[in-house]
């Protein structure tokens, strides 16, 4: 081992202030994790000794030091000029001879090691960089597909220099470090033939929500550097840590990207290595990585996760020539990590309707206005002005500067680990990146809305629309003898919503992922082959082009969004509605018009349980029970419960669950419970024989007050009559709670009333029902009034250090 470069194999994280972060955890990993399999291509690293012995002998200290002092470090007007002029002398320097010899020395010894001059990646690692508390993501500079001997010594002469880029100067200055005392090492790595197969970048939790029970893995076809500047829009995984150990099917959502580009090597050409090439359509709509690749990925990520005894931020890559999968880089995650979780949360609603300009993947949980700024490049940052909101094709680190001035920023490229996203989440902006057409559909100057407030969809309006803005502060508030759900729709808003404090979901509809996710209706993929309408079949085929079999498509796709949010809350219980559509909500789903009767009254007619044993939708229900059972069955999520919603009668119920049998969901095997909604008098009246064949009621307070009272809940002329704290109703309430505690099952209630009225909320709680569930921004209220109920009543709510929340939107009642 020499004084200017040490193998990989030599290192370990005790050697930072040696050779960078980068490269002591690439040693690192190599030494303590070779037991675990996990690949990371070998290499060498320069020292920092070599670095300062650079600066030394060419007399360069003096010189940068001289042009620092003249930088302005109030608004860095001359940044760009004062950074070219730093680099430059730098890259005019020689490289010492002991630390030249030592490069080629270990450049020659890698390709003794692998009988051929080997293809190399020269990365740039700070003895600053890749720490807990900060990351110099993006700061310094790469260089892919080096060989030679002569190339790789110009590599880390560029690496050398990269240490005063523009971005890595403010950077340093913001965070306070002594620009001559972060000292630069080179990694020289072995390439892996990504450029031939995929690569990508991994987190041990959501980068978003910080939710710490998943892997997000994104990954894009080629070279990994497209993924982690933000130049395509890649593919996205999740997979769920306590099911992943249990060896169940845990990926629970995979999204596929439009990966329009491709870097590859370039042919013979030493000052260009890498070229982007358009991907072919074929690979466009294929996903990089399979089920195992993405399994293999999610257990060394876990295993990295564990040894570092942190979050982590991991690229990985896919080798075209062996298939096989490797580590090429491990830092800590350097946001959610930092952050002690806050128990007051902001939540942000529009309050009136624009006109949708973008939609892209939402960073940050706000909304803000303001006037666009098209820029292409960041030598035009002196057109922007403060407070103005970015709209460019894509970023990257030479943007740092000038981002700290901008209110947001919205980009037509990039996935959720892209450049941009990451810095946003550093500089706690606004974002919305791989918006596809921002640039052509927003003008300079234009007046628009950025919303993150949705989960994780970036929507952009135009003009400025009014919103409004409310604190929850969890930080007080006690935990109510009587449990306090959340009713949950979004699959995109669960892991923010897990925060909040709950003792689960009481209500998740399947409605909204059907609508918004799947948006066919399934008797439509069941009979794909006799469908009449030739356009609807074209959006079909347009929608499922990825399966083979078009059942499979709902069924994937409503088993990942269901079993998302209950990850999101495992193990607590997510109860599960199975659909209840009206026929005309129903119709309006692609196909639905050929599969749906016209009714005069849809609220009273062919709905919830009488359609599942029906031969109009019988395999449809079919499709429904077969995604519940994967995600109980396959996926391992034993906490989802379902639900049947508007059983008429005992009969009609026996119907359904024999139904259900038949699809492989047995009541009380592998812990399935099934609850059916009580919602119309019926239910109530016959209360204790549906509770021999259910496991528990929720009641709903819509269906049941408007069946009750005889009202039309949508007609607005006697909507004065509808009243959930109706004496006929609340009685209708009180005998399904006590029939439900003689019979020894759970009841609950969903709804608005609880949090709207306190004195509904001391009804429910004097009747000793179990569980009342809230939309999530009617919960702070609603468990307010529980508890002012409870203790009137002299009952004693738990005092909690409540884990903290995020906002949601999803305001429907049962």
């Amino acid at each position: 081992m020499s004084t200017y470069t040490i193998p990989f194999k030599k290192l370990t994280m005790q050697h930072v202030a040696d050779v960078g972060g980068k490269n002591a955890s690439l040693g690192e990993m190599l030494q303590s994790l070779a037991a675990d399999n996990i690949s990371v291509p070998d290499g060498f690293a320069t020292t920092a000794k070599g670095y300062q012995e650079f600066l030394e002998n060419n007399n360069l200290t003096e010189k940068i030091e001289e042009h620092l002092s003249g930088l302005d470090t109030d608004n860095f007007t001359n940044l760009q000029e004062v950074g070219a002029q730093i680099r430059e002398l730098v890259l005019q320097a020689k490289i010492t001879d002991n630390v030249e010899q030592a490069i080629r020395t270990a450049y020659k010894e890698m390709c003794r090691q692998y009988g051929s001059e080997v293809q190399v990646a020269v990365r740039s690692s700070a003895t600053a960089e890749d720490l807990p508390d900060a990351s110099f993501a993006g700061q310094h500079e790469s260089y892919l597909n080096i060989a030679g001997e002569e190339q790789v010594l110009k590599a880390c002469l560029r690496c050398y220099a990269s240490l005063f880029t523009d971005r890595a100067i403010k950077y340093r200055h913001d965070h306070g470090f002594d620009h001559l005392k972060v000292y630069l090492s080179a990694g020289v790595q072995k390439m892996v033939r990504s450029d031939l197969a995929s690569a990508g970048v991994c987190f041990t939790l959501d980068p978003e929500s910080g939710f710490d029970k998943v892997i997000f893995i994104t990954g894009s076809w080629g070279l990994g550097e497209n993924v982690v500047q933000g130049t395509v829009n890649p593919d996205e995984f999740y997979v769920f840590k306590p099911t992943h150990k249990q060896g169940k099917k845990a990926i629970v959502s995979k999204k596929i990207g439009s990966k329009e580009i491709t870097m590859v090597y370039s042919e013979n050409n030493s000052d260009q290595p890498t070229v982007n090439i358009e991907t072919p359509a074929p690979k466009q709509e294929m996903y990089v990585l399979s089920d195992n690749e993405i399994n293999q990925i999610a257990e060394w990520a876990v295993r990295i996760e564990e040894h570092y005894g942190r979050p982590m931020d991991i690229e990985w890559a896919k080798d075209g020539e062996t298939g096989a999968l490797f580590i090429v880089q491990a830092r800590p995650e350097t946001i959610h990590s930092q952050q002690e979780r806050q128990l007051t949360r902001k939540t942000f609603t529009l309050e009136e309707a624009g006109k949708q300009l973008a939609l892209g993947k939402a960073i940050g949980h706000r909304i803000i206005s303001g006037k666009a700024r098209l820029l292409n490049s960041p030598q035009d940052s002196h057109l922007l002005q403060p407070g103005e909101i970015l709209v460019t094709d894509i970023t990257n680190p030479d943007w740092d500067p000038i981002l700290k001035k901008v209110s947001a920023v919205i980009t037509n490229k990039g996935g959720r680990t892209s450049h941009a996203a990451i810095v946003a989440r550093e500089m706690g902006a606004l974002a919305v990146v791989g918006a596809g057409n921002a640039t052509e559909v927003i003008h300079n100057g234009q007046e628009i809305t950025v919303s993150c407030a949705d989960g994780q969809n970036g929507l952009v309006y135009d003009g400025r629309l009014s919103w409004k803005e409310e604190e929850l502060d969890f930080g007080t508030l006690g935990t109510p003898e009587t449990k306090a759900m959340l009713i949950v729709g979004d699959p995109d808003q669960a892991f923010e919503l897990s925060f909040y404090p709950n003792e689960g979901v009481g209500l998740m509809r399947l409605e909204f992922i059907i609508n918004n996710s799947i948006q066919i209706h399934p008797m439509a993929l069941v009979k794909f082959s006799e469908l009449k309408d030739e356009a609807v079949k074209e959006q079909i085929e347009a929608l499922t082009h990825h399966h083979e079999n078009k059942e499979d498509y709902f069924v994937e796709k409503l088993a990942q969004s269901v079993a998302t949010i209950a990850a999101a809350f495992y193990p607590k219980d997510v109860i599960v509605r199975m659909s209840d559509f009206k026929t005309n909500e129903y119709a309006n789903l692609i196909g639905g018009q050929q599969f749906e009767p016209k009714e005069e009254n849809p609220m009273l007619g062919f709905r919830g349980a009488s359609r599942y044993y029906n031969s109009r939708y019988r395999e449809g229900f079919g499709l429904e029970c077969k995604a519940m059972k994967m995600v109980r069955g396959e996926m391992g999520l034993t906490n989802v419960k379902l639900m049947i919603p508007f059983c008429r009668t005992i009969a009609e119920g026996k119907k359904v669950l024999k139904q259900m049998e038949e699809s492989g969901l047995v009541r009380g095997e592998n812990g399935l419970e099934v609850y059916v909604m009580a919602e119309i008098p019926s239910n109530v009246l016959l209360a204790k024989e549906f509770a021999a064949i259910f496991d528990g009621f929720s009641i709903g307070s819509n269906d049941l007050t408007q069946l009750t009272l005889g009202i039309d809940r949508d007609s607005s002329t006697i909507s004065e009559l509808f009243n959930e704290q109706n004496e006929a109703v609340k009685a209708m309430i009180s005998k399904v709670i006590q029939v439900a505690h003689e019979t020894g099952v759970k009841v609950g209630l969903c709804g608005q009333a609880p949090s709207d009225f306190p004195e509904f909320a001391k009804f429910l709680v004097e009747q000793g029902i179990d569980s009342i569930s809230f939309n999530p921004d009617a919960l702070l209220q609603g468990v307010e009034n529980i508890l002012a109920a409870e203790k009137e009543q002299g009952k004693n709510s738990k005092s909690t250090k409540a884990t903290s929340p995020k906002k949601e939107k999803e305001t429907h009642e049962v």
